[in-house]
């Protein structure tokens, strides 16, 4: 950036570069005061997502940025101590831990009185107010929330894993409405997921299932909603979440801007966690915070910044008070993993952590090129895994950002294993044409191209995004595929249009990333489970063993017998290549010197309301 762009930024304000360069930017909107009145300023945290989020129904989203802003606004029945490392699961709207059968089949939870749904226009007239007027969550929310994911209505990424899960009589209430093509029927009472009393919820499945609470945990899908709340917007209910966390929305222009602002009715819920005894930065939020009342801020910005440079400049200018740094400015904000000495002396604090993810991309294995279980098919897969360079990916595009993904398992979760190796990570582009070569994938009609065995063209179609990032990974896939011989060709859309292609199967190849919601890694193989398409399972993989492999795995407890069951569903991944698993992302991330108590979170983005601004003031651009 030259000097002039840089004295125009100080001049003029970076919302009015980012503006004139096509990147929305906001401010906070003036509050209306009494007149005369005297208000302390808002503590404002001004964050930013690179990717459009899609809306706030639990429901009927599972991408990540919209459910960043989801479990800041629903909440529960468990959620993870935000100090502990490992993860610790904790009651948050329950009263205590649940009463567990011995088959692991029946949980039973209490859920905490006095906890109230934040105002809202729905519940005018609602018979379920109390004489103050508020609306009481009850046990009777959290089975409504569940049963909506099962209303076809919805048309829920995540009913795949409920019918896993096996809650009983939640399919046949669902088949129900299908078979009759009647609205979804909400008052007939199921034995899996039932009220006993005001307070009291329970659950019963099919099988066992030991790692249920880590479902329980997952506030922002299993979150209470109001049954007043989605009858009285109907149709529009994405754009109208209405939870008892410690947020609620008050504005949202999509792909572009959203604000929360602290909910008045949110109860008293004060800061307290347990960081391990040799954790220092955790120990010393925790004497920092102690019993402070969340949330610490009375309001959240979220701008939508696609591209990389923006978002790093708006950073440097103090219009953002949290970043993970792109990968193009690493080395200038955190060369070698130390926090660059310019940003140090201006009081911004820097952290790397490995993340509970994995970037990868995904054969549609319903696709005729790249598809299909036939021999030639799968060699078609593996020789394309073998010609992607995820060591150049990791060097010039993330800029040391990541570590090579070796399977669909990701850090921090059971069944990982750092030691493990695979082929998933191996780049031998003259083995990727000795196979393409031995199952028939050469040039037939003498242009310089492979053709497929059958001599019709071989040509890769591979979905990507209009940002700066993707026309990176565009270039070096395209250099990855030509060198052993075959073209490729993108088809562009934004990522959330991508995402709905993708879930109904009309994308041929796409790259994407996907975090662990929880400890369990049974979740992260879901991307191969048969009942899985539509929701985790975008390759839309069939196959009958690993079908099993992966029931027999939610049935049994951590142990040496789950370890092996996650190494034969490894191998079987590995076999078929529906998947190529990438990378492991690092992230690094600046906080400004006003941000105080941000530490990023092993599974979900909640930690908004756990994090104060203590000073307005913001680092001046360099």
């Amino acid at each position: 950036m030259n000097g002039a762009m840089k004295q125009l930024i100080r001049g003029l304000g970076l919302a009015v570069w980012l503006a004139a360069a096509g990147i929305p930017a906001h401010c906070a909107p003036a509050q209306d005061k009494p007149a005369g009145a005297a208000a302390a300023p808002q503590k404002v945290l001004r964050v930013s997502f690179p990717t459009a989020e899609t809306g706030f129904d639990p429901a009927q989203v599972n991408d990540l940025y919209s459910r960043t802003v989801t479990p800041h606004i629903f909440e529960g029945l468990y959620e993870y101590d935000h100090l502990a490392r490992p993860a610790k699961i904790r009651p948050l709207t329950a009263e205590g831990m649940p009463q567990v059968s011995e088959d692991f089949r029946t949980w039973t939870v209490k859920i905490k009185p006095g906890i109230f749904f934040m105002e809202d226009p729905a519940f005018k007239g609602s018979k379920r107010l109390d004489a103050q007027g508020r609306r009481e969550l009850t046990a009777a929310d959290y089975v409504f929330s569940y049963k909506r994911f099962a209303d076809p209505a919805n048309k829920s990424p995540v009913w795949g894993g409920m019918l896993d899960t096996g809650y009983m009589g939640l399919e046949a209430l669902r088949k129900k409405a299908l078979d009759t093509k009647k609205p979804f029927d909400y008052d007939t009472e199921i034995e899996g997921v039932r009220a006993l009393d005001r307070y009291t919820i329970q659950f019963k499945t099919y099988k066992p299932r030991p790692t249920l609470i880590e479902t329980f945990a997952t506030g922002d899908l299993f979150g209470a909603l109001a049954r007043e709340v989605v009858e009285h917007y109907g149709d529009k209910i994405m754009a109208h979440p209405v939870g008892t966390g410690p947020f609620k929305l008050v504005q949202w222009r999509r792909s572009s801007f959203i604000a929360l602002e602290r909910n008045p009715q949110y109860r008293e819920v004060v800061y307290d966690f347990e960081p391990a005894p040799d954790d220092a930065a955790g120990q010393a939020m925790l004497a920092k915070f102690k019993g402070r009342r969340l949330p610490m801020v009375d309001r959240v910005e979220i701008s939508i910044i696609e591209e990389m440079q923006p978002r790093w400049l708006a950073f440097l200018n103090g219009q953002l008070d949290w970043l993970t740094v792109p990968g193009e400015f690493v080395s200038q904000a955190m060369p070698n993993g130390k926090l660059a000495p310019n940003l140090a002396k201006k009081g911004i604090q820097g952290a790397r952590s490995v993340n509970s993810d994995s970037a990868y991309l995904y054969f549609n294995m319903e696709d005729p090129v790249v598809g299909g279980y036939t021999p030639e098919r799968v060699a078609l897969r593996r020789a394309l895994s073998l010609a992607m360079d995820v060591d150049r990916e990791i060097r010039l595009i993330r800029r040391g950002q990541a570590i090579p993904a070796q399977s669909a398992l990701v850090p921090n979760t059971t069944g990982y294993d750092p030691q493990y190796k695979s082929e998933m990570s191996v780049y031998d582009p003259a083995r990727a044409k000795a196979l393409l070569d031995l199952y028939g994938f050469v040039d037939k009609d003498g242009d310089g191209w492979r053709d497929q065995p059958d001599g019709k063209p071989l040509i890769l179609e591979m979905a990507t995004q209009p940002d700066q990032l993707s026309r990176q990974f565009n270039e070096l896939n395209k250099r990855n595929f030509e060198a052993v011989g075959i073209q490729v060709k993108f088809k562009i859309g934004k990522w959330p249009e991508q995402l709905k292609a993708a879930r109904v199967g009309k994308l041929q190849m796409w790259m994407l990333g996907g975090s662990a919601a929880a400890p369990d890694g049974q979740q992260s193989l879901a991307r191969f489970y048969s009942l899985q398409f539509g929701a985790q399972n975008f390759a839309r993989f069939k196959n009958e063993e690993f079908d099993r492999l992966y029931e027999r795995m939610g049935e049994l407890p951590d142990g040496p017998e789950r370890e092996a069951l996650f190494l034969q569903a490894k191998n079987i991944g590995m076999a078929y290549m529906p998947y190529k698993f990438l990378v492991h992302r690092i992230s690094s991330d600046l906080t400004q010197p006003g941000l105080k108590g941000f530490r990023r979170t092993q599974f979900w983005q909640d930690w908004w309301h756990r994090v104060d601004i203590e000073s307005t003031s913001r680092a001046d651009t360099p």
